[in-house]
């Protein structure tokens, strides 16, 4: 497997009828509404990507307990689901589509992971802050499958392997969180943490050996685990991505800064060579 920079993508995305599998790390709501170098990536991976029939997203912001669910309804509606910032971010909307009918083939994908239908989330800010950058013309039918946070670690890598058939029905998976999120830990302004930068890296290492045994093993990552996420919800979409990855997949990644001084806005690719 080889990594490859963002300018390389568009070479990289021969059409192969295989999607590829992407994480984002999204950050602040306020990348949704600013002129960023991250909003700015995620626009040319947008042009870069091969078109995709629909998009599944694991949004960090989607939480449930013993049970995955998986939203079936027609229109989702765009969820503002932050408070205390300005106007601007609460009107946007993002007014895409969604699949009923492949969301339910979702829901009996992932029969025994408990999966079960859902028509009343919608689009949380994981979710179309990025894509109002990915798909700006929200032309793209997509809807959103939960995170089980009754589960452990290694749950989220089956529930990827168990999704990546969809690669070969022109389903474009797309993980949203952050591979580092300790918002108590934030610097407005000020350089990155020493524990940030330690367990970005580490990820970033086990991901391309695809050690993904490691990024599980909630004893072996230790305390640094826990201070890269006092809570774990915005680091369980980085492992479904790589679940849906197979070994023939090249890796690409992207956005590697530490944004606030304790959020990572590393994306990441699994594409067909």
């Amino acid at each position: 497997m080889q990594t490859h920079s963002l300018p390389q993508l568009r070479d990289r995305f021969a059409p192969s009828g295989r999607m590829p599998v992407v994480f984002l790390g999204h950050g602040s709501p306020m990348h949704a509404i600013e002129d960023s170098a991250f909003s700015r990536a995620w626009s040319v991976l947008g042009r870069s990507l091969p078109r995709p029939q629909a998009i599944l997203v694991v949004s960090a912001h989607w939480m449930t307990r013993n049970t995955t669910l998986v939203d079936v309804s027609a229109m989702p509606r765009t969820i503002h689901d932050f408070y205390g910032f300005p106007e601007a971010l609460y009107a946007e909307h993002y007014a895409a589509p969604g699949n009923p009918h492949l969301a339910r083939d979702v829901v009996a994908l992932l029969a025994s992971h408990r999966a079960q239908e859902d028509d009343t989330w919608g689009l949380d800010h994981g979710a179309w802050a990025v894509l109002k950058f990915l798909y700006p013309e929200a032309d793209v039918p997509v809807f959103q499958v939960s995170i089980d946070m009754g589960r452990g670690l290694a749950h989220q890598l089956e529930i990827g392997r168990t999704l990546s058939e969809l690669r070969d029905r022109g389903v474009l998976i797309l993980g949203s969180g952050n591979v580092v999120h300790n918002l108590g830990a934030m610097r407005f302004g000020g350089k990155p943490r020493d524990f940030a930068l330690e367990f970005d890296a580490l990820f970033a290492d086990r991901l391309t050996e695809r050690d993904f045994n490691a990024l599980v093993d909630r004893e072996g990552l230790g305390s640094l685990l826990t201070m890269a996420h006092p809570t774990i919800d915005h680091y369980l979409p980085a492992l479904t991505i790589a679940g849906a990855s197979n070994a023939r997949d090249d890796l690409t990644f992207m956005t590697d800064a530490i944004d606030l001084g304790s959020v990572s806005m590393r994306s990441f690719v699994f594409h067909r060579k």
